[in-house]
């Protein structure tokens, strides 16, 4: 078994085995989700089983960062595993700290865009001190000051709005347990393609983890990620993406995994806006929320938007194989996914009448 093997079967194994001992902790704790009226469950389910995800994956993360830095001391490349690890350590904690306690949004928010803040910084740094020659992405070490300000301002509302959009998104048995699965291996497909090995590691230990988690989460009695996963996978995602874009990684195949989750987001405030709500109170208005509505199970409507996400993907990883000028074709290709995926509950209306 090679390197990758190693790290998928280590994250993999780890999350399939770490519930038995986080379950009876948070039955302890008392960490379970009551349905209310936003809610796409019926019962009480216990939630929070995240954690045995953000331990398997931040436990395997480190472990090899710590072996390849034992291995070449001098390899940059290797610290930005380092700080996806601590960023995901980071997010998921705050999430963890929500789940057992309730933080104030005040206090929510200022942590959560410090861990934006704290991660972007450390990449552009990182970034700006490694020349990687021509690079299909991103090159800071080129950037001129005013630009670096630039990217870093970006940099802190893209991870901190993503970690937000990952814990509205997690509504459904499984939706976040695909998500992470497909987004981890996009990635490990990317750090491949770039010839970075600690983009194909962050990559397959995220899609491990998130793999180990689905049969909890889909068996009976389930169990829900919690704040604690989705803020996790949210950060995960996030701070992966902007990493691998300050590396060389065609920013398509970045952002590939997130279009679908972005767009399904951003379309929902943008109606709840102009209907003249609140944008931040409880709903069930998302398209993922709206199919589950129609009759849909749980693992079906998850399984829609997680294909949607897989062709957002793939449209993200053919940027590797053409010229630039044709990105744009393939932005329009991923811009019509999310009107297609949008459009989904309308048009599988009469296949579940009420």
């Amino acid at each position: 078994m090679n390197i990758s093997g190693l790290a998928f079967g280590a994250a993999f194994t780890l999350s399939v085995l770490l519930p038995f001992a986080v379950r009876p902790l948070l039955v302890k704790l008392g960490i379970v989700d009551v349905p209310n009226h936003r809610s796409s469950h019926e019962r009480p389910v216990l939630r929070g089983l995240g954690l045995a995800v953000l331990i398997a994956v931040v436990a395997v993360e480190a472990c090899f960062t710590w072996l390849a830095f034992s291995l070449e001391p001098a390899g940059a490349d290797w610290r930005f595993l380092l700080t996806v690890t601590l960023a995901t350590l980071a997010a998921g904690l705050l999430g963890l700290s929500e789940d057992i306690r309730g933080l104030s949004v005040p206090i929510r928010s200022a942590v959560l865009l410090a861990i934006a803040a704290g991660s972007a910084l450390a990449l552009l740094v990182l970034a700006r001190a490694t020349d990687r020659g021509a690079v299909q992405g991103i090159d800071a070490a080129t950037l001129p000051v005013w630009a670096l300000a630039a990217l870093f301002v970006y940099a802190v509302l893209f991870i901190s709005s993503y970690i937000n959009v990952a814990n509205f998104m997690d509504g459904l048995n499984g939706i976040s347990g695909l998500h992470g699965l497909i987004a981890g291996l996009a990635f490990a497909a990317a750090g491949w393609l770039s010839g970075q090995h600690w983009l194909v590691i962050a990559g397959l230990v995220l899609a491990a983890g998130w793999a180990g988690f689905l049969p909890w989460n889909l068996t009976k009695p389930g169990a829900f990620p919690g704040d604690v996963g989705s803020y996790m996978l949210g950060g995960a995602v996030a701070v992966t993406s902007f990493a691998a874009l300050l590396t060389g990684v065609p920013v398509l195949a970045t952002i590939g995994p997130m279009v679908i989750y972005f767009g399904d987001v951003g379309t929902t405030l943008v109606k709840r806006v102009r209907a003249g709500h609140k944008w931040d109170e409880p709903h069930k208005e998302h398209a993922y929320q709206r199919l589950q509505q129609l009759g849909m199970p749980h693992l079906a409507a998850s399984g829609i938007n997680a294909g949607f996400t897989l062709a957002a993907s793939a449209l993200g990883l053919a940027s590797f194989f053409v010229e630039p000028i044709w990105w744009l074709v393939l932005l329009a290709l991923g811009l019509a996914l999310v009107v297609a995926y949008q459009l989904m509950p309308r048009l599988l209306a009469n296949k579940f009448p009420a």
